[in-house]
């Protein structure tokens, strides 16, 4: 990305295709579509509002603007981690996904660095897909999801010994990497209302993945990427101690795997800061070291930190561990913009 020096950069941003931008078979065959009014997004009988206008370029650029935000990386959408479906459907989806997300990092690379996505069930094809990516669009940021159903419906974390592959690649590439959970109601026989599965299985799914991830010893057996977690990785964080316990009081369900400690405060791994919770952003910050945090939003999205949304607006839960003087103005500064550039590489 260009030299942004003291600047502020959103490390976990999103953007939506415009309805015209679209595929037709997308829509055909119900994998994702816009709303030509721009109300709901869509995918199969699944439908969700469109809360802000700043889901979509122009208005995210003004919106970017009036918040002072220099700089965002456009994560890639949950709805198309293509989770279940055939292989050619997942390679139509993200051949199209990932060459739109190309074009926008090209044309404004100024303000926006975009991710890129790969389905780990079909790994030939994923691995291709990387290197076209990289080679051709130019994206580093690989975004994974933290689960991801094999080809005999057995659902995974992408931190599986089968997605090596993936991880030495995305090593080899010098890639950062964006750990982000979805389709928790498609793993967890529980009805879906309160909106539970955003709100508490989200949360735990990436501490899922932070399990298998640190105790199969990822982030030193592929030394030369940078992953983060999204969303603070909120519930992992409290549960140390746990799996502590876990580890130390049952050695025999451990064997061959490294210590939940040894991860505490590593390098290569990021946290961002959406936890909407500043007792829960001290905790992280204490635990894993100033350093390892990164600003993160998830704007527009109706969780993310959003201006007029619960009393919100960007940054607040960072100004909150100021004002309460858990970190300094200098570290502030740092967790905008230096500790972003680290991850991004």
């Amino acid at each position: 990305m260009p030299e942004l020096q003291g600047k502020r950069i959103n490390g976990h941003g999103h953007l939506l295709p415009n309805p015209e931008e679209i595929p037709q078979f997308m829509k055909d065959k119900k994998y994702f579509w816009i709303e030509e009014d721009r109300s709901f997004m869509c995918q199969g009988n699944w439908k969700r509002p469109i809360t802000a206008p700043s889901f979509f370029l122009d208005e995210k650029l003004s919106w970017m603007d009036e918040q002072k935000i220099d700089h965002m990386v456009v994560i890639t959408l949950s709805q198309l981690y293509a989770n279940g479906l055939p292989q050619q459907a997942a390679k139509d989806i993200h051949s199209w996904y990932n060459d739109f997300q190309g074009l926008l990092q090209a044309h404004h690379k100024d303000r926006l660095t975009c991710g890129f996505v790969v389905q780990p069930a079909y790994m030939d094809q994923a691995l291709k897909e990387i290197e076209r990516c990289v080679s051709k669009l130019k994206l580093k940021v690989l975004c994974l999801p933290t689960h991801f159903q094999d080809q005999k419906g057995q659902w995974r974390t992408t931190a599986h010994e089968s997605v090596d592959p993936i991880w030495q690649l995305a090593s080899d590439l010098g890639l950062a990497v964006e750990v982000h959970p979805y389709d928790g109601q498609k793993m967890i026989a529980l009805e879906d209302k309160t909106w539970r599965f955003h709100l508490v299985w989200m949360c735990a799914q990436t501490a899922d993945h932070y399990h298998d991830y640190t105790l199969s010893n990822h982030y030193n057996r592929f030394p030369n990427l940078r992953v983060c977690y999204a969303h603070g990785n909120q519930y992992a964080v409290m549960n140390q101690g746990r799996r502590r316990q876990g580890f130390d009081g049952r050695p025999d369900l451990f064997e061959g795997k490294t210590h939940p400690d040894n991860a505490i405060g590593h390098e290569n791994i990021f946290f961002d800061t959406l936890v909407h919770d500043p007792l829960s952003l001290e905790m992280l910050i204490r635990r894993h070291g100033k350093s390892q945090i990164i600003a993160g939003l998830d704007d527009p999205y109706p969780l993310g930190e959003m201006d007029g949304i619960a009393d919100g607006y960007p940054g607040k839960v960072i100004d909150e561990v100021v004002n309460a003087g858990v970190i300094t103005e200098a570290d502030r500064k740092e967790i905008w913009d230096r500790n972003v550039r680290r991850w991004i590489g």
